[in-house]
């Protein structure tokens, strides 16, 4: 295993950059989550959990328990992984055993509902999970899963093209014809590859 790399975020969904924490370009294994802190870190910067929050919960619980909850969150990202490799495809099969232990996960949160005012908006009914626990931390995990299999069209989660590359990514553009994580790495290296290509022809 390599050392621990920076996390992407290419996947344009909080669900699909979870799956990009671990990543093995050309074959090398890249895990950026490999403790509770790496976690945490991740989770402020996709927007799951606030930086006061996570400073809290990490005092309040200490380093042992957030890196158990990592642990877990790796068991849930490769679950999660195999159930939307055969989702994205086959979005109409019954998936009732899946379903189950997502809402499982999600149980695991203790859930609250409030009203908050949105710029622009008006009012907005929010539900929030309490971070008080490292099970909020799986129930936020999930309720991410949950929001792509529920928001999204599975044909447009995609894997990128590029050659050795394992990133995912939700195709949010207008034509739904992206076929790389990147258009500056993936996509200017199959660029590259078809120029040469061309040229030794």
């Amino acid at each position: 295993m390599t050392s621990p790399a920076h996390p992407l975020f290419l996947g344009n969904h909080p669900a699909i950059d979870f799956l990009n924490t671990y990543f093995a370009p050309n074959g090398v294994p890249t895990e950026t989550i490999p403790d509770g802190r790496a976690l945490l870190d991740w989770m402020i910067s996709a927007g799951l959990i606030e930086d006061t929050a996570a400073k809290n919960l990490m005092r309040r619980l200490g380093g042992e328990a957030i890196d158990s909850a990592a642990a877990e969150a790796r068991k849930v990202r490769e679950w999660a992984r195999r159930w939307l490799e055969r989702w994205r495809f086959a979005p109409e099969q019954d998936y009732g055993e899946e379903i189950a232990i997502l809402n499982r996960l999600l149980a695991r949160g203790a859930w609250q509902r409030e009203v908050v005012v949105t710029a622009g908006e008006g009012f907005k009914l929010a539900e929030r999970v309490g971070i008080d626990s490292a099970d909020a931390l799986l129930a936020l995990i999930a309720s991410s899963i949950a929001d792509l299999i529920t928001q999204e069209r599975a044909s447009l989660v995609k894997q990128c093209a590029g050659a050795g590359c394992t990133l995912w990514f939700l195709d949010r553009t207008k034509a739904h014809k992206r076929s790389f994580c990147s258009a500056a790495v993936c996509g200017n290296r199959a660029k590259v590859a078809a120029f040469r290509e061309r040229q030794r022809a």
